[in-house]
């Protein structure tokens, strides 16, 4: 089958102008060569993860924000928003890295010295930005992102300076050569070697192009338009400056299919495809046959897909039935994941996003990439912060300061957490900034530090007490046989940003409180809720469990009477297992949805409680052997 050839549109950047972005501990492996010392920041690969410079493996889970990319040369949204607001809005909502999107054209006019008045700035609403020239907004931005915790990308998305430059499907356009973008991105690797908070390079945006047609190629040749061989000469540039910066690599959008080659016609006679299509970008089949290759310091390249939905364009894969399953094996395995299931290298999606509850399959398709993410710990970067952004929306609304929380919802699963806090890639400053109530720092979350250590924040004299269990009920009542002398704890928090969303996350913790040694297998849980209408089926997820996913079991069950706050229940129940008293599960992150997406309203369910932080629950119900031992059902 052959793409068409419509390009994507450009995102909607002219029409906002002209009006004026969970997680377990994980086991630590030993790392490749190490560059830096113990406590910087730099990054490196080992096998299909990314690991710190001691060896441990991290998530990079974070937005884009565009601009610098475009004529303007600066953050879109400066008109009217903050930009420190924006940066600690995104670090407290759990964004660990952003993606900053910027032209080579622009990197030209840095070196030279030439970097233009930020005229695209409101200084009335960033006095801290007056007189600042574009490349000093961008330095002052990388301390903002110092300041709270952030890491950083650098994107080159266009040659040219232009709204519309990621249209062209080549590094070099018109004036601007591959020797431009190859010496820009050694400007980069000197001028920023020694800064930590911008540890990763993305060295080109969606290469792409037909074959008949200027097209991004993928092979062992030199060719000027071989994609892969100016992601090597790109990459031995900036490693030879810094070997510590991590590298990515996106692919292209065809490959010639076995039997073919890069001078065959996109069609052979018989009308079939002589090429294998995907998104721009997207095509990493060519690392099987011809992977990138440096003389030095391999374990900094990796591999960056993008991949999108039907609302940016109508894929093949998106006109028949499909789901999860059928899209990793068709679609994402044999052009990407193939990459991270094989061990050949970790997987950062660079791009991934778009709008809510205007068509199912896009919906359907983003929560699947979303959930597959999840479950492969797979690096990624949402697009796109920006509200402007045409084809897809942004996680900001149009006033540049309000979160789309359906959208927030929905991304905020693929966060890296732990323990009820984001988790950021700065060993000493907590995501969000000292004094953070959201977020820890890499080093916190390692047990090198087990407080904020800056000594001018308030430092908790008690930790916060946990609400005292109700005692339960001494009569179990019809539906809660028999008896036991199990003693259950359930500790709760809810992991959706508001009580009205299309799916409900509880976050849940089954604590041994009594004396003696649990068996899982004959422990159930239930959370209660109310079903608002819709359709009765339901889709349930286990995102992520300390004791895995595979030894849960989950099912709804309705209520054949509803009761107050309560027509229905999540029942969990282990396939295995047994807890030590003083021992818990840990965490275990819990979806639910209907098979239509039609929103719940939680407010009145019995089980949610709000609030950010875990504490025991009394309204989540625990049984042993059917017995009643903790909490209690709704009457």
């Amino acid at each position: 089958m052959s793409h068409p050839s419509t390009r994507r549109p450009a995102r909607g950047w002219a029409a906002a102008v002209c009006a004026l972005l969970l997680a377990p501990a994980v086991a630590a492996v030993g790392p490749t060569t190490a560059h830096a010392s113990p406590g910087a920041d730099w990054l490196t690969t080992d096998g299909n993860q990314i690991v710190d410079s001691t060896g441990n493996p991290v998530w990079l889970t974070g937005t884009n924000w565009f601009g610098f990319n475009t004529s303007e040369r600066v953050f879109h949204g400066l008109w009217s928003a903050n930009i420190t607001e924006v940066t600690r809005s995104m670090a407290e909502r759990g964004m660990n890295i952003i993606r900053v999107p910027i032209s080579t054209e622009l990197l030209l006019e840095w070196r030279a010295g030439q970097a233009a008045p930020a005229s695209g700035v409101n200084t009335f609403a960033n006095p801290e930005l007056e007189g600042m020239t574009t490349l000093e907004v961008f330095d002052y931005f990388l301390e903002l992102c110092q300041t709270y915790g952030l890491k950083v990308m650098l994107d080159v998305h266009s040659a040219e300076a232009d709204n519309s430059g990621h249209i062209a499907p080549l590094w070099y356009k018109g004036s601007i050569t591959p020797e431009d973008f190859f010496s820009t991105w050694e400007w980069v690797a000197e001028r920023y070697k020694d800064n930590d908070t911008l540890l990763a390079y993305d060295l080109q945006n969606e290469p792409h192009g037909q074959p008949g047609e200027p097209r991004a190629k993928w092979d062992d040749s030199t060719d000027v338009d071989n994609w892969k061989h100016a992601a090597e000469t790109a990459a031995e540039r900036i490693l030879a400056i810094n070997p510590d910066a991590l590298i990515l690599v996106e692919g292209i959008e065809v490959y010639p299919k076995e039997g073919q080659t890069w001078d065959s016609p996109r069609v052979n006679a018989q009308n079939e495809g002589n090429y294998y299509n995907y998104w721009w970008g997207g095509n990493l089949r060519g690392v099987r046959d011809h992977p990138v290759q440096v003389s030095a310091h391999q374990e900094q390249i990796m591999y960056s897909p993008h991949d999108y939905g039907p609302l940016v364009h109508e894929q093949p894969w998106f006109r028949g039935e499909f789901d999860k399953e059928s899209l990793t094996r068709d679609v994402w395995g044999p052009n990407w994941l193939y990459l991270h299931d094989e061990g050949v290298s970790p997987l950062l999606m660079g791009e991934w996003g778009g709008r809510l509850g205007q068509d199912p399959r896009q919906d359907k398709w983003m929560f699947a990439l979303r959930d597959l993410m999840i479950e492969k710990r797979i690096h990624h970067t949402f697009w796109v912060l920006n509200p402007n952004s045409g084809d897809t929306g942004g996680l900001l609304l149009d006033d540049w300061a309000t979160w789309d929380e359906e959208k927030y919802a929905m991304l905020e699963p693929a966060l890296w957490q732990h323990d009820g806090k984001f988790v950021g890639l700065d060993r000493q400053v907590p995501l969000g900034g000292h004094g953070s109530t959201t977020g820890i720092s890499l080093g916190q979350y390692l047990g090198e530090a087990t407080t904020d250590p800056a000594p001018t924040d308030p430092v908790p004299t008690d930790p916060p007490t946990e609400p005292e269990p109700t005692d339960p009920p001494t009569d179990p009542g019809p539906t809660d046989p028999g008896t036991t002398d199990t003693e259950l704890t359930v500790r709760y928090r809810d992991a959706s940003s508001s009580p009205t969303s299309g799916s409900i996350n509880p976050v849940l913790d089954v604590v041994n409180s009594g004396t003696k040694t649990v068996d899982l297998s004959t422990v159930t849980v239930r959370y209660w809720f109310t079903r608002d209408g819709g359709p009765s089926s339901f889709t349930t997820w286990c995102d992520w469990a300390a004791v895995g996913c595979a030894d849960l079991d989950l099912r709804v069950v309705t209520l054949p009477t509803p009761v107050t706050g309560a027509d229905a229940y999540l029942e969990v129940s282990f396939t295995a297992g047994t807890l030590a008293p003083g021992a818990s599960t840990g965490d275990l992150q819990l979806r639910i949805h209907k098979s239509d997406w039609s929103p719940f309203d939680q407010s009145d369910d019995h089980s949610r409680a709000a609030g950010p932080g875990m504490g025991a629950n009394a309204h989540i119900t625990a049984y042993d052997a059917g017995a009643l031992v903790w909490g209690s059902p709704p009457a």
